[in-house]
């Protein structure tokens, strides 16, 4: 687990410095989330049931009293006092403690899972967020560029080198910028209310998200011999074995049961004889032996547990293709985001030559306000895709980590 979070921080190294590391952020997220608390306390209940497993069956104690008190050679019999304890087949108590510990076993694998979940969730919250904040600091720049281009235009307009048209179509662009804005920013809120509900706490905490997100020089070895020891699939080997452990313990609830027992009767003494047994009490130990001669359900829960077992093997095998099936689309997807950002990257700077360009287009009087707009249209594209890049890129990696970690 603490292998997992580290490489997952390894990737935001570059960012950190003023923000709150994402670490941390797990951290709290799990010791605080009311899932993984939920997980914990079954763990905990299954394996108390040990205790409870680990008994006898009840000592039975009876008393009758003889209404109509029958007489024998030394005497009537008054009352009656009896105790009996059955014990179950060598080993059935340790086969349930066993059984019982395999099912915790499960449980504990249920933590393992919900924990990987949690750090994965936490971590492309985290991610969603920077990207957001990222597309608002672009449009915001964007907003600047605009307003000056429109006081370039303003005054060309005033030497006839340029229509209040141009103005106009200037300041549309910039309404249709602010609305985007604002939309990106409800958007944030929503995701910081996401963000905050997985680590338990109130909705309204900023969190400082990392300004810049750079990717890292190579991508992390990936190494896919992991996912076979992934807690999705020994969850379903703990399974596999609890079903062993169930047939054990079927196989020692079949054998016969053994029973000790005392029963005291008590004798009155005959009146007007004289002999040694005379008014003797009857104590008289017992044996007992509960065979299920007639009982088919052990038999078919054997057959049972052995189509558990073929059921656990078939789920093992498909839960498994579809994890290979994620981590194949996930490195696939990885390695496209960072063909993406090395696109954007280079249209972005083919972008600001442009730009470059129509200014000093402007400096001789020969600008073209439809060439800016198509050109500041084009760079905020290939902004917003390249933060879409990295961001597609780490979530990608949040993904991988949970599979392979």
């Amino acid at each position: 687990m603490k292998n997992l979070i580290f490489t997952l921080i390894s990737f935001l190294a570059f960012g950190f410095s003023n923000a709150q590391e994402l670490n941390v952020l797990i951290e709290q997220a799990l010791k605080n989330n009311p899932a993984i608390q939920k997980f914990e306390l079954q763990y905990n209940i299954a394996s108390e049931k040990v205790n409870e497993v680990n008994t006898l069956p009840n000592t039975e104690f009876g008393v009758g009293y003889f209404v109509s008190e029958p007489e024998t050679r030394t005497g009537a019999q008054r009352f009656r006092i009896s105790v009996k304890q059955m014990l179950p087949w060598f080993g059935t108590i340790t086969s349930r403690e066993s059984y019982v510990s395999s099912m915790a076993e499960v449980k504990y694998e249920d933590i393992v899972i919900a924990k990987r979940k949690l750090i994965t969730s936490v971590s492309q919250s985290y991610y969603n967020l920077y990207a957001n904040k990222a597309k608002q600091n672009v449009l915001k720049e964007n907003i600047k560029l605009l307003q000056t281009y429109e006081t370039l235009a303003l005054t060309s307009v005033e030497v006839n080198k340029a229509s209040m048209v141009d103005v106009l179509r200037l300041q549309m662009r910039q309404n249709e910028m602010e609305q985007l804005l604002a939309i990106l920013n409800q958007q944030y809120l929503a995701e910081q209310t996401t963000f905050n509900k997985l680590l338990n706490r109130d909705k309204s905490i900023i969190i400082n998200v990392v300004s810049d997100l750079n990717f890292p020089a190579e991508n992390f070895d990936t190494k896919t011999n992991n996912l076979s020891v992934h807690p999705e699939l020994l969850k379903y080997d703990r399974l596999y074995q609890s079903i062993e452990k169930s047939e054990l313990l079927n196989q020692k609830e079949s054998a016969p049961m053994i029973g000790f027992g005392l029963d005291y009767i008590n004798v009155t003494e005959r009146p007007n004889i004289s002999f040694s047994d005379n008014g003797k009490d009857i104590l008289m130990p017992m044996v007992t032996l509960s065979i299920p001669i007639f009982n088919n359900s052990y038999k078919s829960k054997t057959k049972q547990n052995s189509l558990q077992q073929e059921e656990v093997l078939a789920q093992k095998q498909e839960r498994k293709n579809k994890l290979e099936t994620f981590l194949d689309k996930a490195k696939n997807e990885r390695i496209s985001a960072r063909i993406s950002y090395k696109t954007q990257t280079k249209n972005l700077k083919q972008a600001k030559n442009a730009e470059e360009i129509l200014i000093k287009n402007y400096e001789t009087g020969t600008i073209d306000f439809n060439d800016v707009l198509d050109i500041q249209e084009l760079q905020l594209k290939f902004e917003m895709n390249q933060i879409e890049s990295i961001k597609s890129y780490f979530v990608q990696t949040t993904i991988i980590n949970y599979l392979t970690n």
